[in-house]
């Protein structure tokens, strides 16, 4: 059980030999009762709904595990974290702090982050395409006989919308484009055409119960959008983890510039997981209708996924993280949630060896 998400209002975390005991109502009128054991040894990761309390026993047993503890206001907003203490990353904070400030490093590895995202994006979009051919062949053709017209009383599937040929020449284009780009501004200039382009042939997949025009947040004003930018989120967090258990900032950003207020390098690193990742899953979540129209609310002049979509949301979400799967890059069986770990390594290792650094790419 990499991550646990205990997302049921006002249940009660305590210590006992080693395991979190999860205490709780499973209905109002119920006593409460023990609704979960779970062994710190199996544990990676845990999600807490604000209403969830933790005694400070289970909290430091889990710190000296490093094992950090997320914890998620009632709406799905990320609060904050407890992190495991660190303190013996210096000298390499030292060295991230100098190169980040290096215009030629910046460029070279955020050039990286980009043109891998570009990649990914397009390699999606083939899939997608591909199972959609491959659909559409095995579909029983309901007129063998061209000659003969349709029955007007037969339903008429309408036509597949595939991502034009168009759209793959040019990702293909901006790819080379961003691969040369000269500077940190025309650099993000190809990363968000690239992927307007992108997110309007990814619609096309989408049912048509789900429609999404394009890319909307703070808020996020439909329920694609909404699934969208909670996984994004969700993602993002486990990045900052990630960075700060290899010793490295994760407020000090490449592309994305560093800023107040956000974990710039985290933004960075996760991009080119975006397109395998958020946009797959959230395609997956109304494609097969886990998610469905009553799993979200409408406030705050937004729309958000409810406690029952998020509880949904995360049991997909982690089926995908920890699914296993053959690298053609690294050459072995990984996970998406190994991937993602190893890119703050690999960030780390380029401080001394640029070369080092490679992106996620997707087979």
């Amino acid at each position: 059980m990499p991550t646990a998400c205990i997302n049921q209002p006002r249940c009660r975390i305590s210590l006992t030999r080693e395991r979190l005991e999860v205490r709780g109502c499973p209905d109002d009128d119920a006593p409460e009762s023990l609704l979960r054991e779970i062994p710190i040894r199996d544990l990676d990761r845990l999600i807490l709904e604000e209403s969830v309390q933790i005694s400070s026993q289970a909290l430091a047993a889990l710190l000296r595990a490093s094992i950090p503890v997320n914890l998620m206001a009632w709406n799905g907003q990320f609060l904050g974290a407890f992190l495991p203490a660190q303190n013996s990353h210096g000298l390499a904070r030292l060295r991230q702090y100098e190169r980040t400030r290096d215009p030629a490093f910046a460029l070279q590895l955020a050039t990286r982050l980009v043109t891998a995202k570009i990649y990914n994006q397009r390699r999606v979009l083939q899939r997608l395409q591909a199972g959609r051919d491959r659909h559409t062949a095995d579909s029983p053709n309901p007129n063998p006989n061209p000659s003969t017209p349709a029955p007007s009383s037969l339903p008429r599937s309408p036509a597949p919308l595939p991502p034009t040929e168009a759209d793959l020449v040019w990702l293909d284009q901006v790819f080379h484009n961003a691969s040369r780009a000269t500077s940190l501004d025309e650099l993000r200039g190809h990363e968000g055409a690239s992927t307007a382009r992108y997110f309007q042939a990814w619609a096309r997949f989408l049912p048509d119960a789900f429609p999404f025009e394009r890319r909307s947040t703070r808020p996020p004003l439909n329920p694609v959008n909404a699934c969208i930018s909670f996984a994004a989120t969700v993602l993002y967090h486990e990045s900052v983890a990630f960075l700060h258990a290899t010793g490295l900032d994760p407020a000090l950003g490449l592309l994305h510039a560093t800023e107040d207020g956000r974990w710039s390098l985290a933004l960075d690193l996760i991009e080119p997981f975006r397109p395998a990742l958020v946009e797959a899953l959230t395609l997956d979540l109304f494609s097969h209708q886990i998610l469905k129209p009553d799993h979200f609310e409408s406030r705050d002049g937004g729309v958000f996924l409810n406690p029952e979509g998020r509880k949904r949301f995360f049991l997909q979400y982690e089926r995908r993280m920890e699914r296993q799967f053959m690298s053609e890059a690294v050459g072995h069986r990984t996970t998406l949630r190994q991937q993602v770990e190893h890119q703050g390594v690999l960030f780390k290792a380029a401080l001394q060896d640029p070369a080092r650094f490679e992106p996620f790419l997707i087979n």
